[in-house]
């Protein structure tokens, strides 16, 4: 287990890194007002309006960095401080999300691909290091600590496929997000490069998640391999 440790470890200090980057960035573009006044709301209900999706309600929600878009109820839900306020940050995270919606109306393959796994990863997530640490228990004195072994190991590696699922619908979301401001001079050069770079951080995030939960994957299997 004490690679597990040292895997655990060492995501943990990225993901620790990459969040607090992703604040700053947050943070500093923030401070850059839009010429055009536009809150992230507006940007997001324009850009709803823009690509032609009118059943898509755009909401306030409560807490920092909550902002996502619901599938089930076809809702953009901003969190405070990008609903309401005018800024590089909070049109990029706004656009964003929109791009979840955009991807949901134009059946986007890799959307439609996560939201099948949602109920099957919300099990096997929850339940899977719990399998895979009584697996390697069993192991140790019996043949059936093997198969438990084995099952965890396809329960946590469905969670690791959704998040290398998320990685394309997260890139093409905020892709999209950034097009579309270009494309209709929603911003300004040097409100555009906020945009871009806060975007980029955000991405990062799913990126080190999913990196770690392979790795994780990976060390578990290498285990799984040499106990047969």
């Amino acid at each position: 287990m004490i690679g597990y440790y040292i895997i655990g470890g060492l995501v943990f200090m990225i993901s620790a890194y990459v969040s607090n980057k992703l604040k700053s960035k947050f943070k500093t573009y923030s401070q850059i007002k839009l010429q055009n006044r536009l809150t992230g709301a507006q940007v997001a209900r324009k850009m709803l309006a823009d690509h032609g999706i009118t059943d898509v309600e755009v909401i306030s929600v409560k807490g920092q960095l909550t902002d996502h878009y619901n599938p089930s109820n076809r809702t953009v839900n901003l969190s405070d401080a990008v609903y309401a306020m005018d800024n590089a940050a909070a049109a990029a995270v706004a656009a964003h999300e929109v791009g979840h919606a955009v991807q949901h109306a134009q059946a986007y393959s890799w959307l439609t691909m996560r939201s099948t796994l949602v109920p099957v990863v919300s099990i096997a997530s929850k339940y899977s290091q719990w399998v895979l640490i009584g697996g390697l228990a069993l192991a140790a004195s019996s043949a059936l600590g093997n198969y438990v072994l084995l099952l965890g190991i396809i329960m946590y590696g469905m969670g690791t496929l959704f998040a290398i699922i998320t990685l394309p619908v997260e890139y093409d979301a905020s892709n999209r997000a950034l097009a579309w401001l270009e494309d209709h001079r929603m911003l300004t050069s040097q409100e555009h490069a906020g945009a871009k770079d806060a975007l980029k951080w955000a991405a990062r995030t799913y990126l080190v998640a999913a990196i770690g939960s392979l790795a994780t994957l990976l060390y578990f299997i290498s285990i799984y391999m040499r106990r047969r």
